[in-house]
């Protein structure tokens, strides 16, 4: 608990940036990968699957992306509707399933 750690990375890149600017990339990196895991988990539960087979859990992983994606295309069109309500329209009425992939 409040226990101070240092981490090191090693870079190869072409460019010539500051130690701290490469600090920047790499937490806007996480941020956003962070972001997207936070999604999948709370929108679309994918910490829940059970899926574990070969590429299964793979395979599963994309599609869900690709839900999301799909989903956050639509919310653009209407910010009321949150992604999660979406998800369940979808899943309880087939019209709105095939207007949706339609896009």
């Amino acid at each position: 608990k409040n226990k101070e750690t240092k981490d090191k990375r090693y870079y190869i890149s072409s460019q010539l940036n500051t130690p701290e600017i490469f600090l920047k990339h790499t937490r806007n990196h996480w941020l956003i990968e962070n972001k997207l895991h936070w999604s999948l988990d709370v929108i679309l539960k994918e910490d829940e699957s059970r899926k574990r087979n070969n590429n299964i859990a793979e395979n599963f992983s994309i599609i869900l992306k690709l839900v999301l994606k799909l989903l956050q295309e639509k919310q653009l069109k209407n910010k009321k509707i949150s992604i999660k309500r979406m998800r369940k329209m979808a899943a309880w009425n087939l019209d709105y399933l095939i207007e949706m992939l339609n896009f």
